[in-house]
């Protein structure tokens, strides 16, 4: 029989396998009929009445456009792919060949935004993407792929006569005052001619369709890549009422105020976008059914806590660990009694201070309730977390959260809570699905009590690795490195998986 961390290894890559972009694009899109054909995205059609165009930007597209000009072969006249520094080359290397489009494309990639900050050649890129879809007809489709990490800095086209460095002076002035990531995209979206919608606008009247894989808590499409084909939500007074609570009204670049003070002062939500379709092919709630379904065919009963997993690494581990210590309780007919009650209020508390969204905690709790007793017990999340760097060490959020489970559990043990963790066998995952957690070849690890216990006997202090941000050496002394999760890079990201398997022994 396989281990709980055979099975564990085997849910995160059927998660990551459904939104790696090849799988993903030809399960979502396909191109049917001859005379007039159509394009069909998850049910919908698109007739294609004349000319079929394609432009990309974002970590994931290099391989979205691979799987998208197979699909639509000789319809496709021409596209334009922007994506990060060096990534064909990172894909040669790691014999992705798959993910590289073949000398003989129609598709344009033009590589830019060297660690992810706009520079020229994003923008060039960006003006080559613009001046397609400011030539598109009525009777022309353009398909836009759009990959959330890194899709941003590859879309910069300053409204002239703002100049890029300009841009990013404003950008940086502000993220120095402390303006939120929201307000700065909020400035940046104002600012650009393809953000908050201005790709699709200036694709009028062709039919837009874009395929979004999202990096996004909760999916928001204007946030994905700043949202260059959804209608924005903000107007000029929301970017001018952002700049005055920094005091940086008065310091403007005189590029900045020109536009500012001619354009339309009304949100453009009220223009008409009929033309466009924004549809989500991939995301962290498909990986997650994906490794729901694959869990349920192993014999477990699985059920899916949130994919808005977010908040400080710690405070995560700590929810996870009281978790555990209530499905554990229930294996031992302790689940009704006071010491379930007092996990349940601990739980409630936890969720309330990290708030994370959507999150119902109180009907998740009940679901767990029901769960008979006879079959091991399978629990899975997805989101990002965020560590607060102290130490020098190398690591990921994925893999100090995991070293923090197991921690918390090796502590709970000698508790009246966690009494009945002894006689359960415990592993947790967490893993990051782009490949990569933090500087090191991880993507993320796996953990269990055990684990912990075995350190601490051979005399290593867990909790000094721990401070010094260090989960990566901890995990690289057992058993010669097995408990890392190491994937290689997928050539996808929809944020972290993290499954909590549990056997009754």
């Amino acid at each position: 029989s396989m281990s709980l961390c055979e099975h564990a290894l085997s849910l995160f890559r059927g998660a990551v396998g459904t939104v790696r972009p090849a799988p993903m694009l030809k399960k979502a899109v396909k191109l049917q009929g001859d005379g007039c054909p159509q394009l069909l995205v998850k049910g919908r059609a698109f007739p294609v009445k004349r000319d079929l165009y394609l432009v990309g930007f974002g970590k994931a597209v290099l391989g979205m456009a691979v799987a998208a000009e197979e699909i639509l072969g000789d319809r496709l006249v021409r596209g334009i792919v922007n994506v990060p520094l060096g990534i064909q080359e990172s894909l040669q290397q790691a014999g992705m060949q798959e993910m590289l489009l073949n000398p003989r494309s129609k598709i344009q990639v033009i590589e830019g935004a060297k660690n992810n900050l706009p520079d020229p050649e994003a923008l060039k890129g960006a003006v080559a993407i613009q001046e397609l879809a400011e030539g598109l007809t009525a009777d022309d489709l353009l398909l836009v792929l759009i990959s959330g990490r890194g899709g941003s800095a590859l879309l910069p086209a300053p409204i002239p006569p703002i100049l890029l460095k300009e841009k990013e002076e404003l950008t940086k002035m502000l993220a120095s005052r402390g303006a939120a990531i929201q307000e700065l995209n909020i400035v940046r979206k104002t600012l650009s001619l393809l953000k908050g919608g201005g790709l699709a606008r200036l694709a009028y009247p062709a039919q837009v369709v874009s395929l979004i894989l999202s990096d996004v808590i909760g999916d928001p499409l204007d946030i994905i890549a700043s949202g260059p084909t959804v209608a924005s939500s903000h107007s000029i007074q929301d970017c001018l009422q952002i700049l005055a609570k920094y005091n940086l009204l008065h310091n403007l670049p005189k590029s900045v105020e020109t536009v500012l003070s001619s354009s339309p002062t009304k949100p453009t939500a009220s223009e008409d976008y009929s033309h466009v379709c924004n549809i989500i092919i991939g995301s962290n709630v498909l990986a997650l059914d994906e490794a729901k379904r694959q869990a349920e065919g192993l014999g477990y009963t699985t059920l899916i806590l949130s994919a808005a997993i977010c908040g400080e690494v710690s405070r995560v581990a700590a929810l996870y660990c009281q978790l555990i210590q209530l499905v554990c309780l229930g294996f031992a007919s302790l689940g009704e009694g006071p010491l379930g009650d007092e996990v349940r209020r601990n739980l409630l508390q936890l969720a309330a201070e990290l708030e994370i969204p959507g999150l119902n905690l109180a009907e998740f709790l009940q679901a767990l309730q029901g769960l008979g007793r006879e079959r091991p017990v399978c629990i899975l999340a997805g989101g990002e977390t965020t560590v607060q760097l102290q130490g020098t060490g190398k690591g990921g959020r994925n893999q100090e959260l995991a070293l923090r489970v197991g921690l918390g559990l090796h502590r709970a043990q000698a508790t009246e809570t966690g009494s009945s963790l002894g006689r359960c066998e415990i592993v947790f995952l967490s893993g990051g699905t782009d490949g990569q957690d933090g500087p090191t070849e991880a993507a993320g690890a796996f953990c269990s009590p055990e684990l912990v216990d075995e350190a601490l006997q051979e005399g290593l202090d867990v909790e000094a690795f721990l401070s010094n941000n260090d989960s990566y050496a901890f995990f690289s002394q057992f058993q010669g490195g097995h408990h890392l999760l190491v994937t290689g890079l997928t050539g996808t990201n929809v944020m972290d998986i993290q499954a909590i398997l549990i056997r009754d022994t």
